[in-house]
């Protein structure tokens, strides 16, 4: 349900929510069971609607070299180190590519190399059936050409743009889906593990639906993968605690039986009243915004054209996700709405910020942010320290809901990026080279945005 601006005021007047503890080593993946303190007085949002936009697959320093923003201090660098100790210059190349890198566990650990991050140009590179002189010199060094993602500057150098966004895990998008949903993919809430991989088998799905040979490698706090499981878990979600709360959500997914599907993983949601809100195609999205029928909270992710992935995208990704803040900037949700765009994992591009370590498994590389808003603050380069679990944390605080304790427990809140007391920022229209009705009416076939 929707609640105005004046219930919030009252319900934060009254509410206690329960305080989060920071998560420590020994926590992993199973919640803290911490004595929860008072939380300090926050202030009060006008925000009625989050939308969650998952991209894939691109590195802050890959997807973002905008003049504007590195002009304005976003920490973007043009070179970096290979492990030959030979500093790289990172060349440009289109956001429609013809190849793809690895970014497995295995890819992360070559990479990061224990925080010296030379080791990107020792990730595996697949190149696309007949792509000529693949690959080329040097291609984990490389940045998309601005004009490939012009939509993405425009809102980034509009709103928020945060510099200090991290993936909360250290691999590919099936556990990275998993953790912007749950904060976590350990297979259960006391669980010392976490689910590292892409599940591989299923007969097509990733998640519960999937036949008897899937399997997932699990990660153990040694940081070996030394086991696997059936790639179905259990425990609480983000979504648990909005039906617990009767706030509204949807999740607008091209396909249901895959590794961006988050909830097709949790066994309760999948075989629960709660798959009737998994929504395809999601384009539907479109239609539920113009038809006034937008939920409180809403997970939107791509087909594999309109995803930002290597080697499978059309370049219309940027396009796809404009279509979707224009729909809402032009609606009456604007007035009320924040909307986080972000990436589900680094996609094997070279970033030159070494990640905090936690455990074996948090946090990965940079993945860049987006946060649209009337209240965003305008022309903002956040450098405050965010992951997955900072979107969790903020939908919590905004709804008034307690913890999860995974990976919100310990992250921020996002409060860096609004200013809930300005005059709304006016909304301009994003231009792209797609608009809506283009995605409304494409009939092609939708794949998975993530191939391996």
């Amino acid at each position: 349900m929707r609640r105005s601006y004046l219930v919030k005021l009252f319900v934060a007047a009254l509410v206690i929510s329960l305080a989060t503890f920071v998560a420590s080593l020994a926590g992993w993946g199973g919640r803290t069971n911490a004595t929860p303190a008072p939380p300090a007085p926050q202030p009060l949002s006008p925000i009625e609607h989050v939308v969650v936009i998952v991209q894939e697959n691109r590195s802050t320093d890959n997807l973002f070299q905008d003049p504007v923003l590195i002009a304005r201090g976003a920490n973007i660098a043009q070179a970096g180190l290979n492990s030959e100790g030979q500093v790289i210059t990172l060349e440009p190349e289109h956001l429609e590519n013809g190849y793809d890198l690895d970014h497995s566990h295995k890819a992360f650990e070559q990479m990061y190399d224990h925080g010296a991050m030379d080791g990107a140009n020792l990730i595996a590179v697949t190149c696309g059936a007949g792509v000529p002189d693949c690959p080329n010199s040097n291609p984990h060094f490389r940045y998309v050409y601005p004009s490939d993602v012009a939509p993405y500057f425009q809102m980034a150098e509009q709103y928020t743009f945060a510099d200090d966004m991290f993936q909360t895990n250290q691999g590919p998008s099936f556990p990275a889906h998993q953790f912007i949903l749950s904060g976590t993919s350990a297979p259960t809430a006391t669980s010392l593990l976490f689910a590292a991989e892409n599940p591989v088998g299923g007969n097509g799905d990733a998640g519960c639906a999937a036949s008897g040979d899937a399997r997932v490698l699990l990660i153990d706090p040694s940081g070996k993968e030394s086991s696997s499981m059936y790639p179905c878990f259990e425990h609480p979600t983000l979504v648990d605690l909005l039906d617990s709360a009767g706030i509204s959500w949807l999740y607008y997914t091209p396909t249901a039986g895959t590794i961006w599907t988050a909830p097709d993983a949790i066994y309760h949601l999948r075989y629960g009243k709660d798959w009737a809100k998994i929504i395809t195609p999601a384009t539907w999205i479109l239609t539920n915004i113009a038809n006034g029928k937008l939920q409180d909270v809403s997970w939107v992710v791509p087909t594999d054209a309109e995803s930002d992935h290597a080697m499978i995208n059309d370049g219309t990704g940027p396009a796809w996700v404009a279509s979707i803040v224009n729909a809402i900037g032009k609606s009456q949700y604007w007035a009320n709405t924040a909307i986080f765009i972000t990436w589900d994992d680094w996609g094997g591009w070279y970033d030159h910020v070494p990640p905090p370590q936690y455990n074996s498994y948090e946090y990965g590389f940079r993945v860049p942010l987006i946060v649209v808003s009337p209240y965003a603050n305008p022309g903002y380069v956040s450098h405050v320290q965010h992951d997955f679990g900072s979107i969790i944390k903020f939908i919590e605080w905004n709804f008034n809901l307690p913890s999860l304790g995974y990976a919100d427990a310990r992250a921020d809140d996002l409060l860096d990026c609004f200013n809930f007391t300005q005059s709304p920022i006016p909304y301009k229209a994003v231009p792209a080279i797609k608009d809506a009705n283009f995605f409304l009416n494409d009939r092609r076939p939708a794949g998975p945005p993530d191939d391996d």
